[in-house]
């Protein structure tokens, strides 16, 4: 198994939410892009809390709109050894700084993590700082995570309330 590694926070002074993840997948660290597999509804689902077609955006603007509307972006797993890109092949990871991240944030207001080993992961690492923020829990936009679209919509349109 190979070392991965996770990109850089696309965050700035404006971030009101933290959208984490847990490690980018195999097609995304290949293209170098946030949710780079087009299996992957998370360009959908966050496009329809904002109200933008992120979908047909370029990468670079997908990312520039988000950061308009207050959204940031990371992953809890600094790096690990997985083989493939499912959550449960993650080994010898290092966590992510989350909280000093968090605590340079001004806005920052909730924290959502996408799937259950982001929350797992990510709520260990905040710790008891996580009562500072609202924390929102939101089903995995991957394809492993076979849920019906409409019903992962219906939750993550609860990030409505924390972006502009």
């Amino acid at each position: 198994m190979s070392l991965k590694r996770c990109f850089d926070p696309v965050v700035n002074q404006h971030t009101r939410i933290l959208l984490l993840g847990s490690l980018p997948s195999e097609k995304s660290l290949v293209l170098h892009q946030y949710y780079g597999n087009p299996q992957n509804r998370f360009w959908h689902l966050v496009g329809e809390v904002i109200g933008v077609d992120l979908v047909r955006l370029d990468y670079q603007t997908r990312l520039s709109q988000l950061l308009h509307h207050g959204v940031g972006l990371w992953d809890v797993v600094a790096s690990a050894r997985r083989s493939g890109s499912l959550d449960s092949q993650i080994r010898d990871q290092a966590g992510n700084d989350i909280a000093a991240l968090a605590a340079s944030l001004p806005k920052l207001n909730a924290i959502g993590f996408n799937g259950g080993t982001a929350a797992r992961h990510g709520l260990k690492q905040l710790g008891v700082l996580a009562e500072r923020y609202r924390i929102v829990l939101l089903p995995s936009s991957s394809p492993a995570h076979t849920l019906a679209y409409d019903k992962k919509l219906e939750a993550w349109m609860g990030l409505k309330d924390y972006v502009g």
